[in-house]
């Protein structure tokens, strides 16, 4: 696969949005649990944290995916790594909520709400994120 490219600022600028975005969808997904909690209990809290994991765990694979390479050299190689990173969240999605349905009872309203709320955070990031540092 070639070896990462860490030193170059437009990977690393990337890297750090992506952690940001993961941040911010965590906390999310915390706050909503917590105010799950002590709105409808136990259940839906373990819902809201389950389809949290579902939406948050395939971005980070995306993550790590995506930002290997940057700059107009490797573009050949960013775009791979871009249609690579993609693949291997919704693969993985499909895999998560699969396993979730069949081994893991859920509240499906929490459940969803909150890996909704996971899927809409990556939308949002311009209105919450600084791209100018």
């Amino acid at each position: 696969m070639g070896h990462i490219k860490l030193k170059n600022q437009l990977t690393i600028k990337g890297r750090q949005l992506a952690l940001k975005q993961l941040i911010v969808m965590t906390s999310a997904v915390f706050f909503y649990a917590l105010v799950s909690y002590f709105t409808w209990g136990i259940a839906a809290t373990k819902s809201v944290l389950i389809g949290g994991a579902v939406g948050i765990f395939p971005n980070i694979i995306f993550a790590l995916n995506a930002f290997r390479y940057a700059g107009a050299k490797s573009s050949q190689k960013v775009i791979s790594a871009f249609y690579s990173g993609e693949k291997y969240k919704i693969v993985l999605t499909a895999i998560l909520f699969a396993l979730t349905f069949k081994f893991i009872t859920i509240e499906p309203i929490p459940f969803f709400t909150s890996f909704c709320l996971v899927a809409l955070i990556p939308l949002l990031a311009p209105f919450y994120l600084n791209f100018n540092h």
